[in-house]
């Protein structure tokens, strides 16, 4: 994990993580990569899934991967902007990015998100907000290819409270990868599962699940 210059790591003490993968060229390579880093204002999360497998996918998705890192400390449209200029000499990505600002709103120390997708890396959020019981939100996307056909960006926002999860899979998992979350389970055991129970076995995969504790330490709100 690559840390900017101006990055927090103090930050990564609101979240607990976790990731698993699957490659499937024999080579190893894979198209799916991610990135998690403490950036000036809270932490980027993103997923990137390239079209297609193997080391032509994988240089797609190691190059998106690296126009976020140096461009990590600015909006989410101009990161996808950055991408997509950095991707258009390779068969590019579909991705979804968020991030989680530092600051708590008012007594509840919930993060505000910043989301925004484009094609198919589906994003979840499990929620007991309030002592009700779990929900399952799906976010949505926009279609498009990142450094083919990039569609307009509207990025969207919503709070997330302490203990919600927000989960990240690549089209390698099957569809209904959702229907039946937990949350009483570790970050990174909930990635191990899905990938476990949900792998396609006909493309690269990858999960990555992030479980929000609360305002950074020293955190005033």
């Amino acid at each position: 994990m690559t840390l900017s210059r101006t990055a927090r790591t103090d930050l990564l003490t609101m979240i607990k993580w976790g990731v698993a993968h699957q490659s499937f060229d024999e080579s190893g390579k894979s198209g799916d990569q991610y990135l998690l880093m403490p950036i000036s204002n809270g932490v980027l999360v993103a997923v990137a899934d390239a079209l297609g497998h193997g080391p032509k996918a994988s240089l797609a998705g190691e190059a998106a991967i690296a126009a976020l890192e140096a461009h990590a400390n600015e909006s989410l449209v101009r990161l996808f902007e950055h991408c997509h200029n950095a991707l258009r000499r390779t068969r590019g990505v579909v991705m979804s990015a968020a991030i989680l600002e530092s600051s708590s709103e008012a007594a509840n120390g919930c993060a505000r998100v910043i989301w925004l997708g484009v094609g198919n890396v589906a994003g979840l959020v499990l929620s007991r907000s309030a002592g009700k019981p779990l929900v399952r939100e799906h976010l949505l996307s926009r279609g498009g290819i990142v450094g083919y056909n990039l569609p307009t960006l509207r990025p969207v926002t919503f709070p997330l409270y302490p203990n919600d999860t927000l989960i990240f899979a690549t089209d390698g998992l099957r569809s209904n990868f959702g229907d039946s979350l937990t949350d009483d389970i570790s970050p990174q055991q909930l990635a191990d599962r899905l990938l476990a129970n949900h792998y396609r076995g006909t493309d690269d995969a990858l999960v990555l699940a992030l479980r929000y504790l609360g305002p950074p330490s020293g955190s005033s709100g």
